[in-house]
């Protein structure tokens, strides 16, 4: 029955005859060839999504990519940061390049959503074995790459240049002490004589739906970690001692006014958020110390700098008063993920020609981060929203949710976004 619906759905985004003859015929032709590598496209998913991997641990769907890209007659490189795989399609010329981006990691997330092929799979994550789960949606980004490079492959003959294929691990960011994701990737040269990037995500926004915004589209994500160092006491002689736990709760309130005090909030949103504290043992004693970590989101890198100074001064000066020290380690995440307006431009009207029922629109700001960033600060880059959410269901879950469920109907036009932007990019203005 989902495969019923998903076809009739394709029915629904497939141009109409004017349109075919209105636009590009490459796009056209690219449009016949999608339902017949939809199967595949939701197998692969399925397969992924029961199936998932940790940031650089990627093996199995790295394998699985490669050995598509491979039978596609693509030139193909396995173990590119860690285990990114890339792939090039040559066509009737080696320029102009574009690239197509797919992100391949899972996290540390405990599937609730009934489907026959839910994750059960375990990982060890920052030493605790946990659930994996493709709680971001990243098996729909995988398996709509694969899926325009199959499309994509059978008219090598008529592409009017060359199409890299990345597909880039470790998006939610490397394991401690450990290099990758994007950064990793530009390193090791994917963007070599590549003109443009683009790259999707998918979300919990209606059904078809495609979102995108010129300049400033997603915020930089940096995190700190502070430790309070007090002196350990009996819990019912704190003036014997230094209590950390009180102190580090006066940090977690100080840092608050940050954003809200410190910072001109006219200028760009700006958030800090502790989302771990952890100190002590058992109830009765004052511990020597307290962890905090945190993430901080902005769109300026002014005002980024600005709240790493003023954290580091809110939380030394806060300790210092109760007699505590604290320490401040801040790690430089995703830069802001800003679209190129001149690409974006130019690049909209396939946008809205590919989205059900021409639902493209140009989205507010988004305090979640992306590292397609890294690739945007070297080349012209575009990323957007596809929306996946179920209709029927009333409040979608959010990425990240352990509840987090991606319509399959969105898979087509996610394929046919993915190939229209990279043909019609090619085909020039």
């Amino acid at each position: 029955m989902r495969h019923i619906l998903l076809f009739a759905f394709i029915f629904q985004i497939l141009p109409s005859l004017a349109e075919i003859q209105a636009g590009n015929p490459l796009t056209a032709a690219a449009d016949q060839r999608i339902a017949p590598v939809l199967d595949k496209v939701v197998a692969w998913r399925r397969d992924i999504h029961e199936h998932p991997e940790l940031s650089n641990r990627e093996f199995r769907t790295s394998a699985l990519v490669a050995e598509h890209l491979q039978s596609l007659g693509l030139e193909v490189t396995t173990g590119v940061a860690h285990t990114g795989v890339v792939g090039i399609l040559r066509g009737q010329a080696d320029q102009p390049v574009v690239a197509l981006r797919a992100d391949m990691d899972a996290l540390p997330v405990s599937e609730q959503v009934d489907l026959p092929f839910a994750s059960r799979a375990m990982g060890l994550y920052q030493g605790k074995e946990v659930g994996v789960m493709h709680a971001c949606g990243h098996d729909n980004h995988v398996a709509i790459l694969m899926g325009a490079a199959e499309v994509l492959a059978g008219m090598r003959e008529q592409i009017p240049g060359t199409i890299k294929f990345i597909f880039q691990p470790a998006e939610e960011g490397p394991p401690e002490g450990e290099e990758g994701g994007a950064s990793m990737m530009i390193e090791q040269g994917v963007l070599e004589d590549v003109d443009a990037i683009f790259g999707l995500h998918v979300g919990p926004l209606p059904l078809g739906m495609i979102t995108y915004r010129p300049g400033q589209f997603m915020a930089s994500a940096d995190r700190f970690h502070i430790v309070v160092n007090g002196s350990q006491t009996h819990g019912a002689m704190p003036w014997a001692g230094i209590d950390p736990v009180v102190v580090g709760s006066q940090i977690v309130l100080g840092l608050q006014t940050i954003a809200s005090r410190q910072v001109d909030v006219t200028l760009t949103p700006s958030i800090v958020t502790v989302g771990r504290f952890s100190a002590g043992v058992r109830n009765n004693i004052i511990p020597d110390s307290a962890e905090l970590e945190g993430t901080i989101r902005t769109f300026d890198e002014g005002v980024r700098q600005q709240i790493h100074d003023r954290i580091r001064r809110t939380a030394a000066s806060i300790a210092e008063s109760a007699g505590a020290t604290a320490t401040v380690t801040i790690d430089r995440g995703p830069p802001v993920t800003a679209n190129n307006e001149a690409l974006t431009a130019r690049m909209a009207p396939t946008l809205k020609r590919v989205a059900m029922d021409n639902m493209a629109v140009e989205s507010d700001r988004i305090t979640t981060a992306e590292d397609f960033g890294d690739y945007q600060q070297v080349i012209p880059g575009l990323f957007f929203f596809l929306g996946v959410a179920d209709p029927d269901q009333k409040a979608p879950a959010p990425n990240h949710s352990p509840y987090f469920y991606a319509d399959e109907r969105a898979l087509p036009v996610g394929v046919r976004a993915m190939t229209h932007l990279a043909l019609d990019y090619l085909a020039g203005p």
